[in-house]
């Protein structure tokens, strides 16, 4: 396996700061950025032909591209800023009712609880949290866990494929075979699995499946795609209701892309991030990556939440921290060491998430490792 020395210089990240938190947003590779540069460049140079003659042809290969990559049919999903947005369509298309219950857990993105919250608010329905015992010791105590908050009210399965603050993967495909056979929707979150995860959607067969790609896959921010079934695809509707309503038999994929000005250059780089990612041994990249998150839960000193293995985590991990760890522990790992490294409380309770991409190496760790023992 390489080291990330030769792709250090690909990324445009500022030298100077070892960036442990491809997580948050990601990074994209000077050769996608300027792929994705260009795609904006032609749009102000000709932006008439460009928005209103090809621009639907353009977007169908890139969703054909996206399609190949994530095991879905392009016509069955539809590009999004983000899987938030996504996650936002689905939970408004679910069409709850009064007494309703979306079942999910306490390890979701803060971001969508608030989502489920207004959303179930609005309809006169619950969102249920169950809550996850730390560390996690099997996939089938995670199963049973969940399950055992199904109950004669609940509607709707919501779940991370895996979580973003405590970054453990959760066994969604036992989960979606039971709501199936118990004629419940289910919709997932998949905000960190394209280019972190193996993912073929047709094997999954979630209702719905949002992603981001501006996150492992490298892609420009503002990147991502909603998958739908496509017997359920009628009754999703975008947030804007615009010109893909025009016509008498408006088609899923129209209604989402045609809402007006705006700018679709990330969405046409994701093919550029697909490719490079394949020209640079990206399945040796995260085996790599995987053997460096592998090295912080095991090397850090601090309690890792799931057992060492691939089944529960990949390129980052989540590590509980001691009592007495100072509360502005994220500051000085920033400002005395140039650590960007996220700190978050679950509970009452600190923990730390290095993430590992290509342009990490073993190097980083120790750096993090060194703070650590300074100041924990």
């Amino acid at each position: 396996m390489s080291d990330g020395t030769h792709l250090r210089e690909e990324f445009l990240l500022d030298p100077s700061v070892t960036f442990l938190n491809h997580g948050s947003f990601g990074a994209s590779p000077r050769a996608v950025f300027e792929s994705y540069q260009e795609w904006q460049l032609e749009l102000e140079h000709q932006p008439v032909l460009f928005l209103a003659r090809r621009l639907d042809e353009l977007l169908r290969e890139a969703r054909a591209a996206v399609g190949v990559y994530v095991g879905a049919d392009p016509d069955d999903l539809v590009f999004v800023p983000n899987a938030g947005a996504g996650v936002n369509v689905a939970a408004w298309a679910i069409g709850l009712e009064a007494g309703d219950e979306v079942l999910s857990t306490d390890l979701e993105y803060g971001a969508l609880d608030l989502t489920w919250e207004h959303v179930c608010a609005d309809r006169g329905a619950r969102y249920i949290r169950t809550p996850i015992r730390l560390p996690v010791e099997s996939a089938e105590e995670i199963v049973a866990t969940i399950w055992a908050g199904v109950g004669p009210r609940t509607r709707v399965l919501y779940l991370s494929h895996h979580t973003s603050n405590t970054a453990l993967t959760l066994p969604v495909a036992e989960l979606c075979r039971r709501a199936r056979e118990h004629g419940l929707r289910t919709i997932v979150d998949g905000a960190h699995v394209p280019g972190h995860l193996p993912l073929d959607l047709r094997a999954l067969d979630a209702d719905y499946y949002a992603g981001n790609c501006h996150k492992w896959l490298c892609a420009p921010k503002g990147a991502g795609f909603l998958h739908v079934r496509r017997e359920l695809q009628h009754g999703v509707h975008p947030l804007v209701i615009s010109w893909g309503y025009d016509g008498d038999s408006p088609t899923f994929v129209s209604r989402h892309e045609k809402q007006g000005t705006r700018d679709p250059s990330a969405y046409l780089t994701v093919p550029a991030a697909i490719v490079w990612q394949h020209e640079h041994g990206w399945d040796s990249v995260r085996e790599r990556c995987h053997e460096l998150a592998r090295r912080a839960r095991n090397e850090l000193g601090l309690e890792p939440l799931t057992p060492d293995s691939e089944e529960f985590f990949r390129q980052m991990v989540t590590l509980r921290l001691p009592p007495g760890t100072p509360p502005n522990l994220q500051e000085r790992l920033y400002d005395d060491y140039r650590i960007e490294v996220p700190v978050f409380e679950h509970g009452e309770e600190q923990f730390i998430r290095p993430s590992f991409q290509g342009y990490n190496d073993a190097g980083d760790l120790e750096r993090l490792r060194d703070a650590l023992a300074a100041l924990v």
